[in-house]
């Protein structure tokens, strides 16, 4: 056995002994039939040795090892992991709310991965990248088949390197080359926030729970008030989670102190604990909050308690069902892994883990309340029911399901055939080689983070040449009947991807998010929302 797979064997006979020392103290010797942590490494070191052996082919050590502590953990739960050292590194960029790369949001097409936006201030606009680049080389590496999140690993790396770039841009006849230095980019929880109509404020807390999560919020908020905000839509829709501290902190922006935000149900060798809310004042401004399948653990925390409390109307689809907790452990040469200690429950004692024990980790991850699957079906309603001081009746096991349910628009895979070509059109059509609008060409974004009803408008003449466009190239699988149908839709995405080109991809999200059904239904909840203010503030219930 060679020295390297020595050292890598260290991660399983340590997680084993992890493993062990959770589940309480084993015998020093295993009776017949009786399996130890012992008696696991031993077998897997005959395994092991078996394969070094034996197999008639390259083995891959450290590949082996990795997928070995993975499907220990993965029999457990779907949500006990192990992280490689780039993956635990990935982990703890995040949760610090910033990484080290050159600061372009990209977007995978058709035939490559693409520029969407690049941010201010980053190493990648200050090297002059734009909206539309397309990737073709990566440090001497053809990029023109990676995927988003193969380009996303090779662009990020330590502070201070350097990272050569080929891109594809629609001005250029040739690729033109970037040396870009590494540097600090914000990844922030609050993506955008700005004014509706009828003073309603929205704010897209979609980046996950992370050090800096209430605060931005907080920010957010106090601003949107300078502006005339008297009620509020916090969308939540895709926010997959994060540190537990984060999402009481947020929640305790809307309830009074001192009440039970989440229940954490530990293992026997831990503390079961209640986490309640604190400060004064909170926010007595009426609230609605949107949730989808993306929408899981810290995310569903706040929902959950927002709904149990009557603070606020939950709008959407069905949460992802996350109620597992998982603790860190750091392992040998940087790696790590994640293991289910606990589990979260409501305020009322509702479980948010929907049930896994009788799906493949495939299933579990791929199910998805907003499926286009005409077989798709609901769970039924698990556990033991809970009334709010409202009178709504919910349910616990299966993540927290909305008080106002709103669909996903329909024609899903036509609407993904505009989209793609009217990305393609706005990228030449910032290039300056659409004939006939060669005015709209624009060679750097200003960077608003927000953009006016009368501002980027699509007149007649822009539609007709995006119609023109669709519709002569195959690729984009449109026909005039197609835009005929959705023609209010793409001028719509037309005037995002315009917004996105000009000023930023916070200035096109907003485009998006005020012709979104689901936020077209939030603001009209609002009547009912507000009614709650005084069931959860001013006459709070004890729980």
């Amino acid at each position: 056995m060679n020295k390297r797979f020595g050292i890598l064997a260290v991660l399983v006979i340590g997680a084993g002994a992890l493993l062990g020392g959770l589940l309480g103290r084993v015998p020093a010797k295993a009776t017949a039939g009786e399996v130890t942590p012992e008696v696991v490494v031993a077998d897997y070191r005959t395994a092991m040795a078996l394969v070094e052996d034996g197999y008639a082919g390259k083995i891959d050590l450290e590949r082996v090892t990795d997928t070995s502590i993975q499907g220990m953990l993965w029999s457990l739960d779907p949500h006990s992991s192990f992280f490689n050292r780039e993956e635990l590194k990935k982990l703890d960029e995040e949760q610090a709310s910033q990484f080290y790369g050159i600061g372009v949001s990209i977007f995978q097409h058709r035939d490559g991965v693409y520029v969407q936006s690049v941010l201010p201030g980053t190493p990648a606009e200050k090297a002059g990248m734009r909206y539309g680049d397309r990737f073709i080389e990566i440090d001497g590496k053809d990029a023109r088949e990676w995927s988003s999140s193969e380009v996303s690993k090779n662009v990020r790396g330590e502070k201070g390197t350097v990272v050569k770039v080929k891109i594809d841009r629609a001005a250029s006849d040739a690729p033109i080359s970037f040396e870009i230095t590494r540097g600090g980019v914000p990844l922030p929880s609050v993506r955008n926030y700005f004014m509706l109509p009828n003073s309603v404020g929205y704010v897209g807390l979609t980046g996950g729970f992370q050090q800096t999560t209430s605060e931005e919020l907080k920010a957010a908020i106090a601003d949107l008030k300078k502006q005339g905000l008297k009620s509020l839509i916090l969308d939540l829709r895709g926010n997959p989670g994060g540190i537990l501290e984060q999402a009481v902190a947020v929640v305790s922006q809307f309830i009074p102190a001192g009440k039970t935000v989440v229940s954490v149900k530990a293992s026997r060798f831990e503390q079961n604990r209640e986490l309640r809310s604190k400060g004064n004042d909170p926010n007595a401004f009426p609230l609605v909050v949107l949730i989808n399948g993306g929408s899981a653990s810290a995310s569903e925390i706040v929902a959950g308690a927002i709904q149990d409390y009557d603070r606020g109307i939950v709008v959407g689809s069905e949460s992802f069902g996350k109620g597992l907790v998982q603790r860190v452990f750091r392992l040998p040469y940087g790696t790590g892994l994640t293991l289910t200690t606990a589990r979260y429950y409501t305020p009322f004692g509702r479980s948010l883990q929907r049930d896994y024990s009788h799906s493949s980790i495939y299933e579990y991850y791929s199910h998805n309340s907003d499926s286009d699957d005409p077989d798709f079906e609901t769970p039924k309603p698990e556990g033991v029911p809970v009334t709010t001081a409202n009178g709504r009746v919910l349910y616990g096991g299966r993540g927290i399901e909305p008080d106002v349910a709103v669909d996903r628009p329909k024609n899903g895979e036509l609407r993904s055939r505009i989209n793609e070509a009217a990305f393609f059109f706005t990228r030449l059509l910032v290039a300056g080689k659409v004939a006939g609008l060669e005015n709209y060409k624009n060679d750097k974004q200003n960077f608003k983070q927000s953009i006016q009803a009368s501002e980027i408008q699509i007149t007649d003449r822009v539609f007709e040449a995006f119609r023109q466009f669709a519709v002569s190239d195959p690729a984009n699988g449109l026909k005039q009947e197609n835009l005929q149908a959705l023609a209010e839709y793409a001028r719509g995405r037309l005037r995002q991807e315009l917004a996105t080109a000009d000023y930023s991809y916070e200035a096109g999200l907003q485009v998006q998010i005020e012709n979104d059904p689901q936020v077209l239904k939030a603001t009209q909840s609002m009547a009912e929302a507000a009614k709650l203010v005084e069931i959860a503030l001013i006459r709070p219930i004890s729980r």
